[in-house]
C-alpha cells in the first residue's frame, strides 16, 4: 500500500459512494483508458468478467473454435469454454515463453483446411511479459481472426512503445490481489471500440433498459466495479511506475545472486520487450538434478512459498484430447517449461533481506544438486 488507497477510499466514505458506480469508477477507467492507450474502458469485478464479455461481444457460440495459449491460467479460457466454444491450444515460444506464431501458424492453415476458421484468438501475456505481437497479430489480420488480448498480469508492461493490454479487439487487465495494482478484485475490459465498451457497459450492469421501471429485452450480469475498490485502484496505479521499478530490481537481484549457477535459466526478456516482471520466473535444466518441486518443499520448510509455473491447458485433464499445436514437430516448449520451472517470491514490498533468505534457502535447495557452477 502507498497510502494514497485510504485517501481514496475515505473520498468514497465521506461522499457517500460506496455501492457500484461513483466519480472512482468513472475516473478509474479514464485513466485507465490513458495510461494503456486505448479509446474506452470499462472497469468490473474481475478479469474473468472481462473475458467472458469480450466472448459475449464476439458472439461466441456453441461449437465455435477458439485458440488460446496453452501456457496460462485457467481464467484465460473458461469463460469461452463456458460459452460451448471448442477450446483449441497454442505452444510458446523459448524467446518469450507466450505463443508461438510457428505454432499458431500451424493451426490457423489447420482451420482454414478444415474450414473451421477460429472466432477468436486469445493471446496471453505471459507473466508480465508481452507476447511477440507483430507476427502473431499478423497471421491474425491474415486469416480475419478477432484477438483478445489477456494481459491480465501484464499492467505496465511494453512491447516496442506500446503498452500491453493496447493490442487486439480488445484487451484484458486483472486486478486481483496478486496483481502488480490490485483493487483486493477486480478487472477491466479495455477497447478501442467505444461502442463495443458501452454494449459490455449495458450487459455488465444486469442489461437493465432505460425505462422507469425495471424492464429487460436481454438478460446481462452483475460484473461493475464498486467505488470504493475503484478507489483503491486509482491509489494504485498512480505508483505503477514504482512497482514496475521494484519488481525489476527484485529479478535482477535474483539474476545476480542465483544466475550464475549453471542450470538455472531466467525467464528471457526478447528485444522488443519491456517486462514488468509480475513474478520472477526460472527453469532448472543441465547439469542439476533436482525437481522444481523439491526446491519448493525445501522454500516452504523454511517458510517461504514458492509456485510452480502454469501447468498447461493442454495439459489439464478438463481439457484432454483437446487439439495442440506444438512450437516444433517434438518439441513441446511450455509442457518443458511446466517440467522444469518454478516462481520465486517476488512482492514489490519484497525486502533486501527478505529476498537474501530466499536466495539462500534456494542455495541451499540445490547444494549437492549442481555438478558444476560457473
Amino acid at each position: 500500500m502507498s497510502g494514497d488507497e485510504l485517501k481514496r477510499v475515505g473520498e468514497a466514505f465521506a461522499s457517500n459512494w460506496i455501492a457500484p458506480l461513483g466519480p472512482h469508477v468513472e475516473a478509474f477507467e479514464r485513466e485507465t483508458a490513458e495510461l494503456v492507450g486505448v479509446r474506452s474502458a470499462l472497469a468490473l469485478s474481475s478479469g474473468t468478467a472481462a473475458l467472458h464479455l469480450s466472448a459475449e461481444l464476439l458472439n461466441i457460440r456453441p461449437g465455435d473454435l477458439v485458440l488460446c495459449s496453452s501456457f496460462t491460467f485457467a481464467a484465460s479460457i473458461a469463460p469461452f469454454f463456458h460459452k460451448g466454444a471448442e477450446c483449441a491450444f497454442i505452444d510458446s515460444e523459448p524467446e518469450s515463453w507466450n505463443m508461438s506464431p510457428r505454432a499458431l501458424e500451424r493451426a490457423l492453415l489447420d482451420a482454414a483446411e478444415r474450414g473451421r476458421k477460429p472466432k477468436a484468438v486469445v493471446l496471453v501475456d505471459l507473466y508480465g511479459q508481452s507476447c511477440h505481437m507483430d507476427p502473431l497479430l499478423e497471421l491474425c489480420a491474415r486469416h480475419g481472426v478477432p484477438v483478445v488480448e489477456d494481459a491480465a498480469e501484464s499492467l505496465g508492461s511494453l512491447y516496442g512503445e506500446r503498452r500491453c493490454g493496447s493490442f487486439g479487439s480488445f484487451g484484458i487487465l486483472s486486478y486481483n490481489g496478486n496483481k502488480i495494482v490490485t483493487t483486493s478484485g477486480g478487472g477491466m475490459l479495455l477497447s478501442n471500440d467505444a461502442e463495443a465498451i458501452e454494449r459490455a457497459r449495458f450487459l455488465a450492469t444486469q442489461a437493465r433498459e432505460s425505462a422507469p421501471w425495471y424492464q429487460h429485452t436481454t438478460l446481462g450480469w452483475n460484473y461493475r466495479l464498486s467505488n470504493v475498490l475503484a478507489g483503491i485502484g486509482r491509489g494504485q496505479t498512480a505508483h505503477l511506475h514504482d512497482r514496475v521499478s521494484a519488481r525489476r530490481r527484485i529479478f535482477d537481484r535474483y539474476i545476480e545472486a542465483l544466475g550464475k549457477v549453471e542450470g538455472v535459466r531466467f525467464m528471457p526478456e526478447p528485444s522488443w520487450s519491456h517486462s514488468n516482471r509480475w513474478l520472477t520466473t526460472l527453469t532448472l535444466e543441465e547439469p542439476l538434478r533436482v525437481s522444481p518441486l523439491a526446491v519448493l518443499e525445501h522454500l516452504a520448510s523454511h517458510n517461504i512459498e514458492g509456485r510452480p509455473l502454469w501447468k498447461p491447458m493442454h495439459l489439464q485433464p478438463v481439457f484432454e484430447g483437446a487439439r495442440y499445436w506444438p512450437h516444433e514437430e517434438g518439441r513441446d516448449v511450455c509442457a518443458e517449461l511446466f517440467a522444469r520451472g518454478l516462481c520465486l517470491p517476488s512482492g514489490s514490498g519484497l525486502t533486501e533481506a527478505q529476498q537474501d533468505r530466499v536466495i539462500a534457502a534456494v542455495l541451499e535447495a540445490l547444494d549437492g544438486a549442481v555438478l558444476a557452477r560457473c
